[in-house]
């Protein structure tokens, strides 16, 4: 009899261990969502961004990460493939962001603080700098002004207290105008004489555009790698501690904070991602494999669509869908309204980049290797450049090359960002 009681004792102790190793792995690894309803917080007419200027349009065809403010990743240019190359740039190192495009000249960056201005027409280097940091953004072009954003050298793991580097170039020469001594990993945003971004040390800053002052600084919960976004008079911009703030664009006060879920036993991950706004909603990917939508006036997480192993990749918002790549090698569409799965299409790779919508064709790039070292499945394959009808997800064209952020444009050419090299491309 004793030695049953122990038998049963030991069975009833691996079930309960068992049913506990359970509970805790669905805790720790299951996924949560949220369906979303086109009646609440969701404004359908209100369009994404508002329309440029015909005239500030060819003066400034690209002027940021996004396109616009809002981060919309639509561009107004009609090109389509088939492409033809027109010249390339070798920049001998990554390029993790695309160039913005002004002023007469194509500008990017590589990840080894190697800066250029190009001729667009062939390519050709007018100027270059090369600043001792490292850069994980693009250039912003406002106020007659070249924005950059640095953060410290090595281009690795290094001290978050390491000062960086904010620099206003004149774009006709690359003379420096102002700096400041932030480490910074985001595209500015410029709002009228103000430039907008986040900062290593937690905090969003106000800079004066005429001469990098800082008119106000807000600190937040977390390391801020992504970049703001601007609608309506507010700053939207996501951290590392998976917190999302809209701060008064004015004032830098917090208007509210939204939040990812978080795990049991685990920390909520990351708003690396740049968030975009568009029809009273903010859409913010995660870390998580989730992208989340905000009400963009209350915070109210209205909808969260669980996608895939990671998501790193910027939103593009188009005819009130949302498109996003994943770590585990798919693109999606998703529905701004509800986020439903409007399409789903598989990638030869992981995605880490932000897509880019044209006339009616939806860009993206595989990583390759991005991922490969997660705890959650990564998709290693060949890097390359991939245009999709943004409608219905059938490939359309496809490029060789390609890393992360896939191109930009301006009137007349096609700029597609490859893993080292800048590539001039016109529609056949």
């Amino acid at each position: 009899m004793k030695r049953w009681a122990i038998v049963v004792g030991i069975a009833v102790a691996l079930a309960i261990a068992g049913g506990g190793a359970a509970w805790w792995y669905v805790q720790h690894t299951g996924t949560k969502e949220i369906i979303g309803s086109p009646t609440v917080e969701f404004h359908p007419d209100l369009p994404p961004a508002p329309t440029r200027p015909p005239k500030a349009v060819l003066s400034v065809p690209w002027p940021t990460y996004g396109y616009d403010a809002q981060r919309d990743h639509v561009a107004p240019f009609k090109h389509r493939p088939p492409y033809r190359q027109v010249w390339k740039l070798r920049t001998r190192y990554y390029i993790e962001y695309p160039p913005s495009v002004g002023y007469g000249r194509v500008f990017v960056g590589q990840g080894k603080g190697r800066f250029f201005a190009l001729e667009p027409k062939t390519g050709k280097i007018v100027w270059q700098k090369h600043f001792p940091f490292c850069s994980a953004s693009s250039p912003t072009l406002a106020a007659g002004l070249v924005i950059q954003t640095y953060i410290p050298a090595p281009c690795g793991k290094v001290s978050r207290s390491l000062p960086g580097l904010v620099v206003a170039l004149r774009p006709s020469d690359g003379k420096v105008v102002w700096r400041r001594s932030i480490a910074s990993e985001s595209t500015p945003v410029v709002v009228g004489d103000r430039v907008y971004l986040g900062a290593w040390d937690r905090r969003v800053y106000a800079l004066a555009v005429e001469t990098g002052k800082v008119v106000w600084s807000v600190e937040t919960d977390g390391e801020i790698d992504g970049s703001p976004a601007y609608a309506g008079g507010t700053i939207y911009v996501g951290n590392n501690a998976g917190s999302v703030y809209a701060l008064a664009a004015k004032t830098g006060a917090i208007r509210w904070i939204g939040r990812s879920f978080s795990p049991l036993f685990h920390s909520r991950e990351y708003f690396y991602a740049t968030p975009a706004v568009a029809y009273g909603r903010v859409f913010a990917p995660n870390t998580d494999g989730t992208v989340y939508a905000f009400g963009a006036t209350t915070g109210h997480l209205l909808w969260a669509r669980h996608v895939g192993s990671y998501v790193y990749t910027a939103p593009a918002v188009w005819k009130q869908k949302v498109y996003v790549g994943t770590y585990d090698g798919k693109f999606v569409a998703l529905d701004a309204a509800t986020g439903d799965v409007r399409w789903e299409v598989e990638t030869a790779a992981s995605v880490h980049g932000a897509p880019t919508i044209m006339a009616g064709l939806v860009y993206f790039s595989t990583c390759g290797t991005c991922g490969q070292h997660g705890v959650r499945h990564s998709k290693v394959g060949p890097r390359g450049t991939y245009a999709l009808d943004a409608l219905t997800g059938k490939l359309v064209w496809s490029f060789p090359d390609g890393h992360y952020s896939p191109i930009t444009a301006d009137a007349e050419r096609v700029y597609l960002a490859g893993d080292t090299v800048l590539y001039g491309l016109v529609s056949r």
